[in-house]
């Protein structure tokens, strides 16, 4: 949770940076107030956890109830949580806490409508590196809790050799052998390939798994037959909802969606706020 805590410093330290020169000049340090969360749309929730941390920066003893755990289901007008606390608390921490609630909610319910493609089907959804800057942690977590998996965490705790490495390594073979050399025992080793001689030669390096890039669903399948248990299979490239089934047709274990992360709408949250008698 370290990571979670440096975005949540940054986030609060460029909305507020000296102090709510708004709120500390008209509004009371002793009042007290009850804000709601309330959803204004159909989604999944994602973010509970994080909003929270959010406005214990503010104030250690605020309190909070909560209707709607993360990874709930809600429709238009629930109630997802309440939270009490000194007025001048909810109103600093409200637009940062909504920032990460609306963006995590938003990539759980697009990652919750994946899934359910593929609910006939024994392949996964995966994630990519393609998320905010600085947000990896929060945009994943969004990911599992809209049912989603969780690839990699960034460059050093798994081996992905892509078109870029074999060029330099002189084909897959080599760029395989090489990085046996430098990693940790069980480090998983992924492959990309784009043709089924590449997927040949990955098969034959003994990897973890391999990716079939941009394929043709035919093209697809036959490398599935052709791996045949051996490594892992994972599909990418323009794997949109409309594909998806045709796709996990194939049999691949695995199908990574950048846009989950890369082309956020957010949910619609809202937070009301109401003075509360001391």
């Amino acid at each position: 949770m370290d990571l979670i805590d440096k975005i949540i410093d940054l986030a609060i330290e460029e909305d507020i940076a000296g102090g709510d020169i708004t709120t500390d000049s008209l509004i009371p340090t002793t009042s007290r107030a009850l804000a709601t969360m309330t959803a204004k749309s159909e989604g999944v929730i994602s973010g509970i956890t994080v909003v929270e941390r959010v406005f214990r920066r503010f104030q250690d003893d605020i309190k909070f109830e909560v209707f709607f755990p993360d990874g709930s289901h809600v429709k238009k007008g629930d109630l997802i949580m309440t939270i009490e606390g000194s007025y001048p608390a909810l109103l600093k921490g409200e637009r940062t806490a909504l920032n990460f609630f609306q963006r995590m909610s938003g990539i759980a319910t697009e990652t919750a409508r994946y899934v359910a493609e593929l609910k006939d089907f024994n392949t996964r959804l995966l994630d990519t590196r393609k998320t905010a800057p600085g947000m990896r942690m929060t945009d994943k977590m969004a990911v599992h809790d809209g049912g989603g998996t969780n690839h990699r965490m960034g460059l050093y705790d798994m081996v992905m050799i892509k078109d870029n490495h074999i060029k330099m390594a002189g084909g897959i073979t080599p760029a395989v052998r090489e990085v046996r050399r430098h990693i940790p025992e069980g480090m998983k080793i992924e492959v990309e390939t784009e043709t089924l001689e590449q997927v040949r030669e990955a098969v034959a390096t003994g990897c973890d798994i391999i990716m079939l890039d941009n394929m043709p669903v035919e093209t697809m399948a036959e490398a599935v037959r052709l791996i045949a248990g051996r490594a892992r299979t994972e599909a990418s490239g323009n794997m949109t909802i409309p594909r998806l089934r045709e796709v996990a047709a194939t049999g691949v274990d695995f199908i990574s969606v950048g846009a989950l992360t890369h082309s956020v709408k957010g949910m619609d949250i809202s937070m009301r706020i109401a003075e509360k008698d001391s």
